[in-house]
């Protein structure tokens, strides 16, 4: 997704080097906040896109138009799934599809905490009365960021834990797992690794793939590799970038290295 114009998507293959950007979804308008996801069926090699777009009423900063579109490749079509007013919550900038289930996280204002929830929107539903908000799963605790992937058809959070007195202040990180509609605790990271990162920010990379989990500052190639299988924390090789000037960000994603023929 290209982050000056939210409504050019691209889709591409890293190993074959093939590229192509999506028609534009229909609305056109550019949301304050979008939450870019994907799947693919390893059978049909068809995928799907999900979007969801947050954008505030004018003059009330309560409430958030939220619409969630979906491309499906085999139609080439983008379709608007679902489109309410939410009303004190707002969604942000993570999503992930799992089992056919697209989750989202969403931001609550209440004084000064801001709080975390996790939504969950069936993509094969039909019913314009199927409500995201519906239901909502909290956080297990404050938290300053919130990253979402899908490790081997399960959600894994990975979060910036804050401080009771100061939940915008990051004290740890740790990684949850979503059984059955509830927050499990993976793991904390401990204390020596979390300072091996410098001065780290509340808000933080981090991806996954298989059994890996990745975090990273954006102001430092430093990477740290968590392991769900085995529980163990390392790093990873020094990365080849350096750091060239102090406003530097660095970011990536994870993907398979695999060759695919469809039959």
């Amino acid at each position: 997704m290209d982050y000056e114009n939210r409504n050019r998507i691209f889709i591409c293959n890293p190993i074959t080097r093939d590229w192509e950007q999506l028609q534009q979804p229909p609305d056109g308008e550019s949301p304050d906040y979008s939450a870019l996801s994907f799947s693919v069926n390893r059978v049909s090699l068809c995928y799907t896109v999900a979007v969801v777009k947050s954008k505030q009423k004018p003059g009330d900063f309560q409430q958030w138009d939220f619409d969630i579109q979906i491309y499906k490749s085999q139609n080439r079509l983008w379709v608007s799934s679902a489109s309410e007013v939410l009303v004190g919550w707002r969604g942000g900038d993570e999503s992930v599809i799992c089992g056919g289930i697209l989750y989202c996280l969403v931001y609550s204002f209440s004084g000064n905490n801001q709080r975390h929830g996790l939504i969950m929107y069936d993509l094969g539903s039909n019913s314009p009365a199927d409500s995201p908000m519906r239901s909502i799963i909290m956080v297990p605790c404050p938290l300053t960021c919130g990253r979402l992937m899908n490790l081997r058809d399960k959600v894994v959070m990975v979060g910036g834990i804050g401080r009771y007195d100061r939940p915008d202040i990051i004290k740890g990180i740790g990684i949850w797992e979503l059984c059955e509609e509830q927050w499990q605790e993976v793991a904390r990271m401990p204390q020596k690794f979390f300072q091996g990162f410098g001065e780290l920010d509340d808000v933080f990379a981090s991806s996954g793939m298989e059994d890996l989990v990745f975090i990273q500052s954006y102001g430092s190639p430093l990477l740290l590799i968590f392991d769900m299988g085995d529980r163990q924390w390392r790093w990873s090789m020094r990365c080849p970038v350096s750091k060239r000037f102090a406003l530097q960000l660095f970011t990536g994603f994870c993907f398979e290295p695999r060759l695919e023929i469809p039959l």
